[in-house]
């Protein structure tokens, strides 16, 4: 029989990670506005398995597949990241399932800024380098990261926005010709 406080921690916790998917994306809107990045949201495979009479799709998400966002900055590198969520006080490694893994390292050996974004209780916000996330155990003898140990990887915020590329360099000063500071016309 299902423990019904395990539900409803889960159900929370599903909550909380799409807001801070939501904070994400119109962090992403944010610097598009700007000219500063185009970053996306990747599509979660939905493997639909028919439809019911009133046109309700019924179907079912398939295992998570890529990390949740990709996109190029206005120096024309390129950027992924994974969003993770927790409640707790530590972000354990394995969070990162095999395939955005392998996908994050694909990115970065062809030269993309890639991270894992982190949520700790929807109050504090963390950019951790990929190089970083994968030697967790190196850097810190144990295989997920604590509160102390995310502080240096710390995200501020400016009027309800969390400033998720604020800090990462830029290939070349030199972007002129770039959307790079550039406002989009609306």
């Amino acid at each position: 029989m299902p423990d019904p406080r395990r539900q409803l921690v889960g159900r929370r916790s599903k909550v909380s990670g799409e807001t801070f998917e939501r904070w994400i994306s119109n962090a992403c809107e944010f610097y598009l506005r700007n000219g500063w990045a185009h970053i996306e949201k990747t599509p979660e495979p939905f493997h639909i398995t028919g439809k019911d009479r009133d046109g309700t799709v019924k179907g079912y998400y398939e295992k998570k597949g890529q990390p949740d966002y990709k996109g190029i900055l206005c120096d024309g590198t390129g950027i992924m990241f994974e969003a993770k969520h927790t409640d707790g006080d530590r972000i354990r490694q394995n969070v990162v399932t095999d395939t955005q893994w392998e996908s994050l390292d694909i990115y970065e050996k062809f030269g993309a800024h890639c991270y894992v974004m982190v949520s700790l209780g929807l109050t504090k916000f963390y950019r951790v380098p990929w190089a970083t996330w994968k030697k967790m155990k190196e850097l810190f003898c144990h295989k997920f990261m604590t509160e102390q140990e995310l502080e240096p990887y710390r995200l501020q915020e400016k009027q309800c926005t969390i400033l998720i590329l604020e800090g990462v360099e830029l290939k070349d000063e030199n972007t002129e010709d770039r959307a790079c500071g550039k406002a989009q016309s609306d």
